[in-house]
């Protein structure tokens, strides 16, 4: 694991916030650490890993939401409990039939707008370049 117990504590510290040197903060962060890991690091594009920037800030990040709520980011869900709302009198909800990605899971999974904007650069998808040549070859 690259993120420190350490260094949370600091980067906590810096945006004001008090993370305490126990067992429940090293499990907070072990935790946050599989989420990154599997939910972003297992994504990225060629040449970025784990020791990539903002993988360690993310990883306190989510650290902050597990430790105050562990289990946050593992959440098990079955396809009766995604839903949408149908209407507003005498409120109705639809249930979300299929898959509609390949990742369905994901949408119903907890998100970080704030660890999703410092990771998703070294993700598949995220500036959509591609090289293409025009004209005939060898001139």
């Amino acid at each position: 694991m690259a993120a420190t117990l350490a260094g949370w504590i600091t980067y906590a510290g810096l945006r004001g916030l008090v993370v305490a040197n126990t067992a429940a903060s090293t499990q907070a962060l072990v935790r946050a650490s599989d989420y990154i890991l599997y939910n972003y690091v297992a994504q990225f594009l060629p040449g970025y890993d784990i020791n990539s920037p903002y993988v360690d800030e993310a990883t306190y990040e989510a650290a902050a939401f597990e430790l105050t709520k562990p289990g946050f980011f593992t959440k098990t869900y079955t396809p009766s409990q995604q839903k949408v709302l149908a209407g507003v009198d005498s409120i109705r909800w639809t249930a979300i039939e299929g898959k509609d990605s390949q990742n369905a899971w994901a949408n119903a999974a907890p998100t970080s707008t704030k660890i999703a904007a410092m990771l998703d650069k070294y993700m598949p998808g995220r500036f959509n370049i591609g090289l293409s040549a025009i004209g005939p070859i060898g001139l």
